[in-house]
C-alpha cells in the first residue's frame, strides 16, 4: 500500500504541535495500558499543560 497525499485518515490537529517529541520511560506494562485509553495523546497533552501551569503559577 502506497502513501496517499491528502488522505482523510490519520492524525489531524487544529492546533500546531511542537516538532520535537517528549520521551519518557514508564513502568513495565504501562505503555500498553496507556494505548488502550481512547484519545490518550490529547488527554496526556491536557494533563501536561495543567502540570506546567500549576508549577508556573503556584497557588
Amino acid at each position: 500500500m502506497t502513501f496517499q497525499k491528502k488522505h482523510k485518515l490519520g492524525f489531524i490537529s487544529d492546533k500546531p504541535l511542537a516538532k520535537d517529541p517528549i520521551c519518557l520511560k514508564l513502568k513495565p506494562g504501562m505503555r500498553e495500558q496507556l494505548m488502550t485509553i481512547p484519545d490518550w495523546q490529547e488527554k496526556l497533552r491536557m494533563l501536561i499543560e495543567i502540570l506546567v501551569q500549576e508549577n508556573i503559577n503556584p497557588s
